[in-house]
């Protein structure tokens, strides 16, 4: 006999189709087995695939060392690996012995990982079926450069508590290495470190995302919500750093919810005043009368005509009076006035040096 059910969870809904063959053996059908040598009906390939990536130089001394261990891992599933020191990079290729066509794949990521810091003994592993990996590429995420190496410390954390919490939360291997956040393991735990890297480049703490992780967790061991949204209880964050796009856009929501409500107010009065109840009309709504918004011009303002500044003494006093002659505005003159006592004192002192200078020389004559 045939059955088939659907369990649903919170994640996803996923088919399971099983065949009982009798009441103590059955088949499980949406299991993925292992791909055998035998299973390769077809027999060996008839083209061969590569794929080659480079490395940087602080690898070559590791990379080296370790690779008899990286050959012997490849070469139980027949695929071929060459290490080019001259030109910094590692390849692999499918081979005669080559069974598994989705290999060289695999092998393609182990090289990847190595490339990118990933140690030997981890980077083995994503020869699995069931661990995949992603790269995700930070770099080109922020411009600034202190600001992005304070980012990427976010992702590790004081003493690595951050990166430990999301490798326990998520069943990940992560790894921060220069531009790049190296990840393995499962498909579904790979988009959440996905999304909480990419989240604290955008400037999102990643406490946030291991919270909500954390009580997805709790959630899941109770058999009762299994079929219940858990909406109500993952917490909502609330963005406060708004960009001036945002500011501007909320300023202007404001402005006309609140136009609306007064010009709502002030109908109502004046309906109530009509109907003839005693109802006292509100006065006038003290909104700001509109401003003209300045047109911009790269241009500087035009300059203003020459001003003329003449020095009169006013005759029996001891006052000065500035003329300061100019065309402020269309056939329009000013004048200041202002007492300049020092410039008194220097004349009237020149002009006595002048009379006993005239005396002087009318005596001698």
């Amino acid at each position: 006999t045939r059955t088939s059910g659907i369990e649903k969870t919170n994640l996803g809904i996923r088919m399971i189709l099983i065949m009982y063959v009798d009441r103590n053996t059955f088949v499980v059908y949406w299991k993925v087995e292992q791909f055998k040598p035998e299973d390769n009906v077809a027999g060996p390939f008839t083209e061969e695939s590569t794929f080659a990536t480079l490395f940087p130089k602080y690898r070559e001394k590791y990379l080296r060392e370790v690779w008899g261990t990286v050959t012997k891992a490849l070469e139980t599933h027949g695929v071929a690996c060459t290490l080019d020191l001259i030109h910094g990079s590692m390849s692999v290729r499918t081979t005669r012995k080559t069974y598994d066509p989705y290999i060289i794949l695999k092998a393609r990521d182990m090289i990847k990982l190595l490339a990118r810091g990933v140690n030997v003994n981890q980077a083995v592993k994503i020869l699995d079926d069931a661990v995949a990996c992603d790269i995700i590429k930070i770099g080109n995420l922020v411009r600034n450069t202190e600001r992005f190496v304070k980012r990427r410390q976010r992702i590790i954390g004081p003493d690595g508590s951050t990166l430990k919490a999301i490798e326990l939360l998520t069943g990940c291997y992560v790894l921060v290495q220069g531009n790049t956040v190296s990840a393995m393991g499962p498909y579904k735990s790979l988009k959440e470190v996905r999304r909480i890297v990419i989240d604290c480049m955008k400037n999102i703490h990643p406490i946030y995302r291991i919270k909500e992780l954390m009580i997805r967790r709790e959630l899941a061991k109770d058999p009762k919500l299994v079929n219940e949204n858990w909406d109500r209880f993952l917490p909502k964050f609330r963005k406060r750093n708004l960009t001036s796009a945002e500011k501007s856009a909320k300023r202007r929501e404001k402005e006309a919810t609140k136009g609306s409500a007064n010009s709502a107010a002030s109908g109502a009065n004046a309906v109530n005043g009509a109907g003839g109840v005693g109802v006292v009309e509100s006065g006038p709504s003290k909104t700001a009368p509109p401003t003209k918004k300045k047109i911009y011009t790269p241009f500087p303002p035009p300059q203003l005509p020459r001003k003329a500044s003449l020095l009169f003494l006013i005759p029996g006093t001891s006052e000065f009076v500035l003329l300061t002659i100019g065309w402020l505005c269309d056939d329009m003159l000013c004048c200041r006035r202002l007492t300049c006592n020092s410039s008194l004192e220097s004349i009237s002192s020149s002009r006595r040096k002048g009379k006993r200078k005239r005396r002087n020389e009318s005596d001698n004559r």
